[in-house]
């Protein structure tokens, strides 16, 4: 009879192979799900895998939004390693970005090159700071770490909102809750030229060995370990659970402030209720997915990234965005956004859309497939203009339904990075 007993100790073996077989089973399912819907199952897995590595723009783009993932996660296996459950890091991140974003505002002199070490100086110091709130009353109250530093992330997304739209609204930004444009002097130089990719890549990188030295090399790396894994022994062999308490929450939040930091100073240049996208959460996924050691979470980062990828780079890079109307609905009714993919078939663009069918109440839907014909002089195919608004297109139902519906196209935004 089979009987399941405890091992004495973790398989090594084991220890690595139990991601990949988790990869495997995802793909495994994945196949499975995709057939059962109809959608040839290879094409779906190639989106996710195959899609964000296939040219050096989505390259890029990978890395630049897995930059912020590795640098937080990496700093939150230290809190987790020491048995400190940092689960605000969101928060940490938006205060990261405020700081740098309050020290990005006020430069005035475009010589002082060197100002952008100042911003993200200043966005590590505000994710340390608002780290240090939780370690405080830990240390002082005794409160749960857990609650406290998830209850902060919506008071830093307060701050936040406070600001954009208050005192630091941009005057000049059309009431739009924004900061103005950062100066060139504080954005964070790029690593390659053409690309949103900064030097945040190389700093992220060093993290990497900064850490890996740290936890595995000094004793203070030792006894964070020791504490996570045994408090008593670590107790017994005098080391303070204080010091690795704040040590661990300033860590991760100087991490998680960079990374605020390099996000706002770099990419999006300018401060938004926007920044605030859920790294801080993902990072906790990351952090375990790459067993809570740096050279894992390298891989992990990038890993998850690819999987969220569609969610924040997909729409900009490939997809353009069409607002539709459809005489027939009500105002209310009629806007919708529509995804517009280039189609050999179509010319110029094939817009894929889903319009109300002949029920009128709206319980009947059915998809159209139509290719869209630009107004005379329309921007489209002009490589200066390639993001230029078009407008007067003319929008068909491209089957056999004689009653086809018509669909007047208002805007398009063609595809190309920022």
């Amino acid at each position: 009879m089979l009987r399941l007993e405890p091992r004495q100790e973790p398989s090594e073996i084991w220890r690595y192979a139990s991601p990949l077989l988790a990869l495997l089973m995802t793909c495994v399912i994945g196949i499975a799900v995709f057939s059962s819907m109809g959608i040839a199952p290879f094409k779906g897995l190639s989106m996710f895998f195959w899609e964000p590595i296939k040219s050096v723009y989505a390259l890029s783009e990978l890395l630049v939004k897995a930059t912020p993932l590795l640098l937080i996660a990496l700093g939150l296996s230290v809190c987790f390693k020491s048995n400190i459950w940092n689960i605000g890091a969101e928060g940490q991140f938006v205060m990261g970005a405020i700081f740098a974003s309050g020290v990005a505002l006020t430069a005035n002199d475009p010589s002082q090159t060197w100002y952008w070490m100042l911003v993200v100086l200043a966005g590590m110091l505000g994710g340390m700071v608002w780290a240090g709130i939780t370690a405080f009353l830990r240390d002082r109250f005794n409160a749960n770490e857990i609650l406290v530093s998830l209850m902060l992330v919506y008071v830093s997304v307060m701050v936040l909102n406070y600001l954009v739209y208050g005192s630091w609204k941009d005057p000049l930004g059309y009431n739009f809750p924004q900061t103005k444009t950062f100066d060139a002097v504080t954005q964070i130089p790029k690593l390659i030229p053409g690309t949103r990719v900064n030097i945040g890549a190389l700093l992220s990188l060093f993290g990497v060995i900064a850490l890996w030295l740290f936890i595995y090399r000094t004793h203070a790396g030792f006894a964070l370990r020791v504490g996570g894994l045994a408090p008593e022994a670590a107790r017994y062999a005098g080391f303070s659970s204080r010091s690795a308490l704040w040590t661990a929450m300033l860590i991760s939040g100087g991490c998680a402030g960079l990374a605020g930091a390099l996000e706002v100073a770099g990419p999006i240049r300018q401060l938004t209720p926007f920044v605030p996208v859920g790294y801080g959460f993902a990072a906790i996924i990351v952090a375990f997915v790459g067993r809570l050691h740096p050279l894992g979470i390298v891989l992990a980062s990038n890993f998850i990234q690819m999987f969220i990828f569609w969610e924040l780079v997909g729409p900009r890079m490939l997809v353009n965005t069409a607002t539709l109307s459809w005489s027939g609905l009500d105002p209310g009714q009629i806007e919708r956004f529509a995804r517009a993919q280039p189609d050999e078939g179509a010319d110029p663009l094939a817009i894929d859309l889903v319009g109300p069918g002949d029920d009128r109440g709206g319980a009947k839907r059915r998809a159209h497939r139509g290719a869209f014909r630009p107004a005379p002089g329309a921007a489209h195919g002009r490589p200066d203009r390639g993001r230029d608004a078009l407008a007067g297109g003319d929008l068909a139902s491209a089957g056999d339904d004689q009653r086809r519906p018509r669909f007047r196209l208002r805007t398009l935004r063609a595809p190309g990075p920022r």
